[in-house]
């Protein structure tokens, strides 16, 4: 859900774009072009190939980025690539974790809420994935059981080996097959990564899994990817190997030998680390990769294509692809190297209640900085706890209290993203009070969007009692209310979820205009709570026009500030990294930044604020 207020003074500052995103190119190449090596592949007849990315040494080291990497690079080949995360935990799906814990939620087109990690593969490879391209060990153990209570394995007795690994494999066999783009052709490469790390204890089964796999699915068609560290103490300043030593034995010792050793590394990695490394792991030089922290994760498809990675897939997997760079990544360099070459910048302020991870609005920051690139600004996202805009705080830490307001004052725009529970609802609700007020570009999204009505009620309406029902059950005008369908008994798989329709109601609309006056719109949701239907004509009274709904007319999902610059979506928008929206300009302001939101996957179209509105659609290319 989210809402947008009016720009005043900032229009000559900042301008926000909507578009159709399903007819968007965000980054520089776009798939829609049939490059020489598509052609080479498009009627390849060969077995599923199967790469698998483990890591060694820490957890987080990056391996989704490397595996969404080498995604990209084969796609770039002209192969169809799929990809499956693998998460040890117990848990059926992610839906029910704190972000603090694995970072966002992501939700994907057929309602399933996965790991964080599902959005890099969508973004980097412009594919939708579905719930069970996320395996974890509850999904596995949950089927085995139901097999066994339905009696499929006749009596015998159920065990890790071979029930559990088994049924691993038949699930990674039967998602490779399952399409994931547009034109609906069966994928050629399955990339899957493995979360945490060699010797976790909950990894075992999956290790044990693919050490068996691999002779299932034949050498030809099975490699193994292990991403290391390589760390530099600062008391030495030497690039240790003996981390990555340890962890590839650990990986031997589990029945999997590594094809590729990405090291990963502070710095980049001296020759004499990498032939220690080739010399203690048993690999050729040219099986050891390093990709050292870059400025941006643009650049890692990059690092791998230049270490020879194309070469080393064609005859290891045997594929029918030309080695030489494709278009695709010349044009991924050269995205790159604009970004950063970027001098202006723009601000925005995230006021949310898990802003001490970045990584639990990572879709969220990815969306912005996709946009402000695609305009050539840099992003600045400033993130502020929204406890300490509250009052409280002012009385128990001033300085703190002052310094977050002034971060919300001078950023160029606002966001609340969603989020669940009371804690910090307070200093949201002033953060859209002010931005209300001072006309401050302001987008909501889900739990935002809520506080954004509740805000209107008890200032616009003078219900100063008016709330949520999730914060305050008995409140006499209850504005946000749970749905019907929701059950309150269970917290997994009850909310709003997946790809919807969104209906116009009217004409009139700022943002219809913005989609080319479509009748409807398709995007992801999340949410478990609504606006009151039962109140909606009290809002337009006084201006807050509901234009958009779902397709029974129930649930209310567009709001628009009548002849003010405000709109409120309940929706999850999709955008990736090779797609960007058409750029709306208002004629009557010369716009100077474009940007787009993101929310579990989820792309809200900022759209363009001016005096006389007159829009006109330029569906431009930015490279």
């Amino acid at each position: 859900m989210a809402i947008i207020f009016p720009l005043s003074t900032l229009t000559r500052k900042l301008v926000w774009d909507a578009a159709t995103l399903r007819r968007s190119t965000l980054l520089a190449a776009v798939y829609q072009k049939r490059f020489p090596a598509q052609d080479l592949c498009a009627a390849a007849d060969f077995p599923m190939k199967y790469i698998l990315v483990t890591g060694g040494v820490i957890s987080g080291i990056g391996k989704g980025i490397i595996a969404s990497s080498i995604g990209t690079i084969l796609k770039s080949c002209g192969l169809r690539v799929t990809a499956i995360k693998i998460d040890p935990y117990i848990n059926i799906d992610a839906g029910t974790f704190s972000p603090y814990e694995h970072g966002e939620v992501f939700v994907l087109n057929d309602g399933g809420e996965v790991d964080l990690d599902l959005g890099n593969y969508e973004r980097f490879l412009d594919i939708n994935l579905y719930k069970d391209n996320n395996i974890t060990t509850g999904k596995i153990y949950q089927h085995v059981i139901n097999k066994e209570r339905h009696g499929d394995y006749l009596g015998k007795t159920v065990q890790v080996v071979p029930h559990i690994t088994d049924a691993v494999q038949e699930w990674v066999m039967n998602q490779a097959k399952v399409p994931v783009d547009d034109d609906r052709k069966e994928p050629q490469i399955c990339v899957i990564e493995l979360g945490g790390t060699i010797g976790d204890i909950e990894g075992m089964p999956f290790i044990e899994a693919f050490r068996q796999f691999q002779f299932k699915a034949k050498r030809d068609n099975f490699c193994n990817i292990h991403v290391s560290l390589v760390p530099q103490p600062n008391a030495t300043g030497e690039q240790k190997t003996k981390p990555t030593q340890n962890s590839v034995r650990a990986l031997r010792g589990l029945g999997l030998s590594p094809d590729l050793i990405v090291c990963r590394s502070a710095k980049p990695i001296e020759m004499a680390v990498k032939e220690k490394i080739s010399m203690f792991c048993h690999v050729e030089p040219e099986q050891v990769i390093f990709i050292h922290d870059v400025s941006s994760t643009y650049r890692v498809p990059i690092l791998l294509e230049e270490q020879g990675i194309i070469k080393y897939f064609k005859h290891r997997l045997n594929l029918p692809i030309d080695d030489q760079p494709s278009d695709l990544l010349m044009k991924w360099k050269k995205m790159a190297d604009r970004y950063e070459r970027l001098l202006k910048v723009c601000s925005i302020a995230l006021v949310g209640k898990y802003t001490k991870l970045s990584d639990c609005y990572a879709s969220v920051f990815k969306a912005l900085e996709h946009s402000a690139l695609a305009i050539n600004h840099k992003l600045d996202l400033m993130y502020i706890d929204s406890i300490d805009l509250e009052r409280s705080t002012e009385v128990e830490n001033p300085v703190k209290y002052h310094q977050a307001w002034q971060k919300l004052c001078k950023a160029d725009g606002i966001l609340v993203p969603g989020g669940f529970g009371i804690r910090g609802t307070e200093g949201k609700l002033q953060a859209i009070s002010w931005a209300r007020t001072k006309r401050k570009p302001f987008l909501g999204v889900c739990l935002g969007m809520q506080l954004a009505v509740v805000e209107f009620a008890r200032n616009c309406l003078n219900w100063k009692d008016a709330n949520s029902t999730e914060f305050d059950p008995d409140t006499k005008n209850p504005v946000v209310i749970d749905m019907p369908e929701h059950n309150p008994g269970d917290m997994g798989g009850t909310m709003r979820l997946g790809k919807r329709r969104t209906v116009f109601k009217t004409q009139n609309s700022v943002l219809r205009k913005l989609y080319g006056d479509e009748m409807f719109v398709e995007e992801r949701h999340r949410h478990r709570y609504e606006v009151n239907p039962e109140l909606i004509c009290c809002f337009e009274e006084k201006g807050l026009k509901f234009v958009g709904h779902d397709t029974e007319g129930n649930r209310m999902e567009i709001i628009e500030l009548e002849k003010k610059f405000l709109e409120c979506l309940g929706l999850s928008w999709k955008l990736s990294n090779q797609k960007r929206s058409p750029i709306f300009r208002g004629s009557s302001v010369p716009p100077r930044v474009f940007l787009q939101a993101y929310e579990t996957f989820t792309s809200i179209p900022w759209t363009v604020a001016c005096s006389n509105w007159d829009t006109q659609c330029l569906l431009t290319t930015w490279m």
